[in-house]
């Protein structure tokens, strides 16, 4: 049985959600990354798209995991879209521990039509490791749980394709 992890960066609850269910679907670990950042409200909503857009790297509070990082078989990584972006904590954790990585696979939870797909390259960017997987997903659109299922079905498989929410 392979070693998995979830990890994930949640500003309104709705990252954390999506990746709460994944985890408990995989049976495996799930991880809240924090930066001590108040983020709440519009404020919040501005500073943290100011972040992303200027590829911030706020520091990251010490995680716990059950494993080290470089033991797990595959790291999936849950991170909103952010101005087009991923996370400003989840670039940061990408940035410290990327490399630490043996394999990756991507959910991104997105408010809009836009699919954001170029987010998974710019996460590509920090890691070293081969990415198997990728879904988009807005979180309450009607074919979300689709969409995590067909994700879910991807990474149990490790296969190469992406699953990209188009409602």
């Amino acid at each position: 049985m392979p070693y998995i992890l979830c990890v994930y960066y949640s500003r309104t609850g709705r990252t954390e959600k999506l990746m709460r269910e994944i985890a408990q679907e995989l049976n495996c670990e799930a991880v809240k990354l924090d930066d001590g950042v108040d983020r709440s409200g519009v404020k919040g909503w501005l500073k943290s798209g100011m972040q992303a857009m200027a590829r911030r790297l706020p520091k990251v509070k010490p995680f716990k995991t059950a494993l080290p990082l470089g033991v797990y078989d595959l790291v999936i990584i849950g991170s909103p879209v952010w101005a087009g972006r991923c996370s400003s904590p989840v670039r940061s954790f990408l940035s410290q521990y990327g490399e630490e990585l043996r394999r990756v696979a991507y959910v991104i939870t997105r408010s809009s039509e836009v699919r954001y797909e170029d987010v998974f390259d710019q996460m590509d960017l920090y890691v070293h490791a081969p990415r198997i997987s990728g879904v988009s997903i807005r979180p309450d659109s009607v074919g979300a749980d689709f969409w995590r299922n067909e994700f879910l079905t991807s990474v149990r498989s490790g296969g190469k394709e992406r699953t990209d929410d188009d409602g």
